[in-house]
């Protein structure tokens, strides 16, 4: 089974980039978002797997972007990325609902599935 991702990022070269890694390591991208709102529709309306999130959006900040979309229905995982660190963000990323984070420097097919296989209960 392919995993279908959301990759929601305000940088369009990053998200062709993770496009591009995701599409080569046999994930199936099915949408792209620039902010959080987008974000939230297009993720209720592809109902992905996985949703790549930044931080950083123009609009609402990735965190509040990961809550909204793990309430609902059929929920999907949420990865949560950046270019800083993520002793930067300390526990909001668990708080987030997230199912973990990665750097965007270390963004690989491998370390989205080591996260996906996560216990969503204890990230």
């Amino acid at each position: 089974m392919t995993t279908t991702v959301l990759i929601v990022d305000d940088h369009r070269t990053f998200r062709e980039t993770a496009r591009l890694l995701l599409e080569s390591e046999g994930f199936d991208v099915v949408g792209e978002a620039e902010d959080g709102e987008s974000a939230v529709v297009k993720a209720a309306e592809l109902t992905p797997d996985l949703v790549l999130l930044d931080v950083q959006l123009p609009d609402i900040d990735g965190f509040e972007v990961a809550r909204r979309v793990s309430q609902g229905g059929r929920v999907p995982a949420v990865i949560i990325v950046s270019s800083r660190d993520d002793s930067d963000f300390g526990p909001l990323v668990s708080g987030s609902g997230a199912r973990g984070f990665v750097t965007k420097a270390e963004l690989s097919g491998d370390r989205v599935r080591a996260l996906l296989d996560r216990d969503p209960g204890n990230p």
